[in-house]
């Protein structure tokens, strides 16, 4: 008995995992400098060419073979592993900084800004 399996349909793959990534085609093709209705070609195809793979791959963040062996148990397995139950809580990802000192370097440089605008509309109208 001869068992066959389907070949991977590789255009899908990179359509789910651009979906994961909350990226529409229009940002993808963008990304990889081609139209939008190319990208919709490529993810109805089942094989992409090498070259073009890589550049979908480097633009979605992924190797090329993540999305030559995608699977969505893969991707259910990996979610799942971040998720401790035994003491519901979440794994730290590694996480270098606190995003609060992000939002206050920001609100400085904001703030600088304005300062220098206002200083500048001030020397603007000194001389008028």
């Amino acid at each position: 008995m001869e068992t066959t399996t389907k070949p991977k349909h590789i255009g899908r793959n990179i359509s789910r995992i651009r979906e994961l990534r909350q990226m529409k085609q229009e940002a993808l093709a963008q990304a990889i400098g081609v139209s939008q209705q190319t990208i919709s070609a490529i993810e109805n195809s089942e094989s992409v060419e090498e070259d073009k793979l890589k550049q979908i791959a480097e633009a979605l963040g992924v190797s090329s073979e993540a999305i030559k062996n995608f699977t969505e148990e893969a991707v259910f397995n990996y979610f799942t592993n971040f998720y401790d139950s035994s003491t519901a809580q979440v794994n730290n990802n590694g996480c270098t900084f606190n995003p609060l000192d992000k939002v206050i370097e920001l609100y400085e440089r904001l703030l600088e800004a304005e300062k220098d605008k206002v200083a500048y509309l001030e020397k603007l109208l000194k001389y008028k």
